[in-house]
């Protein structure tokens, strides 16, 4: 690849492909390593209805086929590959890969975050638009009407909670000790909510259905009792495990893994010509839109870091 290349764009989820839009616009002509996903955790979800400018929807597939597309049409280069190891050391930032070492000026890291699973049965024939979700404000939507399941005892698992009452006649929070971990005024939220039921103690040890998710089989860790609760969606609010551990010798990455960025900069690093975007970065927000949103701005950043090498 050589040392020409004005940026890498690491991903190719929402954040890596509204960056390589606006980069390739920019004429940076970005090349884009694809990752383990292409396209990023929004493949898995068959409805996506929040996303503006579909008001009939789109499905996560196509929705992240159609920016490819738009990528390309403006000059970006894909490869299909994953990344090992980076070198930032240098002003020319080195990206190992399985199959290739590729070199450039300047680099966005888009690697996204990976939802912790229960590893239970059922979890995964029912992921993506057949019940089991990782994100109530992405697929609240489709239990409307229908009891839900949240597994977990944060502050996201409430914020899951609260969010599907605006559709739920009912919402069971399944957590595996007596009392929720989540901070003080979520709990207060919470239990001052009388569609959410808490059910402590307790594990979720399988997910049935049909064509969709219509229960769960609860375990009572204290007692080994077992029960089911009839349910249309299971929300899991375990946990994201930031894609970033090929990045710890070079970056500041706080101590969930997320990459911190610079004071000031809601997508410069520490490291001069290296960007950050989407839930790789972000602990709060990890929607599709927001991602794209900090596309736009790492490769804006980036744009304006290779303006400034060319004097």
């Amino acid at each position: 690849m050589g040392d020409g290349e004005k940026v890498v764009i690491i991903g190719s989820g929402c954040a890596g492909l509204t960056a390589a839009i606006y980069a390739a616009r920019s004429s940076l002509s970005p090349f884009v390593v694809d990752g383990v996903q292409p396209g990023g955790q929004l493949t898995t979800t068959n409805d996506v209805e929040n996303f503006p400018g579909f008001p009939s929807g789109i499905t996560g597939f196509e929705l992240t086929n159609n920016m490819r597309l738009q990528a390309e049409r403006f000059g970006a280069k894909f490869c299909d590959d994953s990344v090992k190891d980076v070198d930032f050391s240098d002003a020319i930032k080195k990206v190992v890969c399985e199959n290739g070492t590729y070199f450039s000026r300047s680099v966005i890291i888009a690697t996204g975050a990976s939802p912790k699973l229960l590893g239970v049965k059922g979890e995964k024939e029912f992921f993506g638009g057949r019940g089991v979700s990782v994100c109530a404000t992405c697929d609240g939507a489709f239990c409307r009407g229908k009891n839900a399941v949240v597994v977990g005892g944060g502050d996201t698992a409430c914020e899951e909670a609260l969010f599907l009452t605006k559709f739920c006649p009912m919402v069971h929070i399944v957590h595996r000790r007596d009392t929720l971990r989540a901070s003080q005024v979520m709990r207060e939220r919470v239990f001052g909510n009388e569609k959410i039921v808490p059910v402590w103690n307790s594990v979720v040890d399988e997910i049935f259905g049909e064509e969709k998710v219509s229960g769960v089989n609860v375990r009572n860790v204290a007692d080994g009792s077992s029960r089911v609760i009839s349910c249309g969606g299971v929300f899991l609010a375990i946990g994201h495990t930031p894609n970033t551990k090929q990045f710890t010798k070079y970056l500041d990455i706080d101590g969930n893994g997320y990459i911190k960025r610079r004071t000031g900069s809601f997508v410069e690093t520490d490291v001069p010509g290296v960007f950050v975007a989407g839930d790789c970065a972000d602990s709060v927000y990890r929607q599709a839109i927001t991602s794209a949103g900090t596309g736009a701005m790492a490769a804006i950043a980036a744009e304006r870091y290779f303006s400034t090498l060319e004097g």
